[in-house]
């Protein structure tokens, strides 16, 4: 999970390092930075007290005392000034140097609030697009769990004509419900019968003729092959996913690290994957690798395929991914914003 936005209180998130959008100061105040104070309690703030402040863009480092993290990473946003002053130069700062730091003090996860964008009027928009510039540049280096979290929806900012267009799409490709039809009486035994019957002869013909005999190469009766005999067969004639991943990360002229990278996928993961022959991942992880590797709708299909999915028209999920496919649009990062926008699972996360 190299990146993922989440709703919820920074102050419960699970994480090495959790950041503290500060004053600089670093004595407290109100918003995220009082919250995670109040959180983690009176011992903070005699550490801070010890660190002579901070300047706008840079971050410093103390213990987590009661929260649940090793670690707060007390950074200091701009206010926003209408953005001819820099802003966008020192809010990059904050998070790039908040992720150094982590490194540094060997953090393999971090959760960020979306920093300036409260009280310092950092416009939502460009205050995401900052944060997400900024984390795709340190995972194209890096391997580390990033999770931005959103106090709550309406703090989130999703480009409005984007959203618009994702919701005609999914509006118009979705199934309309099927008319509902009148129940018929239920049949006598005597008909229940010939219906079983008929139902038997028809499949034993169907079987028999097209199935059984031609597939595995027996003449035992349907249901009655030898399951090695069946397993032997697929084995001989398909990939599996793993195998058809590497092979089209090969095709792609990707490494297996660009792959991951690209797909938001956690290194230890690719690993089991590529390990594993038999390995079955998520749906999501299977969809993540076909953003990777550009994978037009077909391909998409056949790899998930392999993992026993689909894509669906009766899923808003997969219609948004859908819709990236279809446009050739294959940035993880502003499918998986999508994805939040409509109350959806991430991928690769």
């Amino acid at each position: 999970m190299p990146f993922c936005i989440i709703t919820g209180d920074i102050t419960k998130v699970t994480a090495d390092a959790i950041v503290n959008a500060a004053n600089s100061s670093l004595l407290g105040g109100g918003g995220v930075d009082g919250a995670i104070h109040r959180a983690a309690g009176s011992e903070l703030l005699e550490e801070c007290r010890t660190l002579g402040g901070c300047a706008t863009g840079q971050a410093k480092l103390t213990k987590g005392y009661r929260l649940p993290c090793k670690y707060v990473i007390h950074t200091v946003g701009p206010i926003y000034s209408g953005g001819g002053y820099g802003e966008k130069e020192q809010l990059y700062s904050c998070y790039i140097n908040s992720l150094e730091l982590a490194k540094q003090n060997g953090c393999e996860s971090i959760a960020f609030p979306l920093i300036s964008a409260g009280a310092y009027g950092y416009p939502k928009d460009k205050a995401l697009a900052v944060a997400i510039e900024a984390f795709e540049s340190f995972l194209n280096d890096n391997d580390m769990s990033i999770t931005l979290v959103i106090f709550s929806k309406s703090a989130f900012f999703f480009e409005p004509k984007l959203e618009k267009e994702i919701g005609k799409y999914i509006q118009k490709n979705t199934p309309k419900p099927q008319k509902s039809f009148p129940k018929f009486p239920m049949f006598g035994a005597a008909e229940k019968t010939a219906g079983k019957a008929r139902q038997s002869s028809s499949f034993r013909d169907i079987c028999d003729e097209e199935c059984c005999e031609p597939m595995l190469g027996a003449s035992a009766p349907c249901g009655a092959a030898p399951a090695a005999g069946l397993n032997e067969f697929l084995m001989s004639r398909d990939e599996s996913f793993s195998q058809q991943l590497l092979r089209l990360i090969d095709e792609k002229g990707l490494t297996d690290v660009q792959t991951y990278r690209k797909a938001n996928i956690d290194r230890k993961l690719f690993s089991k994957i590529r390990s594993d022959v038999n390995y079955k991942p998520k749906k999501q992880t299977a969809l993540a690798f076909a953003i990777a590797l550009e994978l037009d709708l077909d391909q998409t299909e056949d790899l998930l395929a392999k993992a026993g999915y689909r894509l669906s028209d009766s899923l808003k999920f997969d219609l948004i991914v859908k819709y990236f496919i279809i446009n050739k649009q294959y940035d993880i990062f502003v499918i998986n914003q999508a994805l939040f926008a409509f109350d959806q699972s991430l991928i690769g996360c």
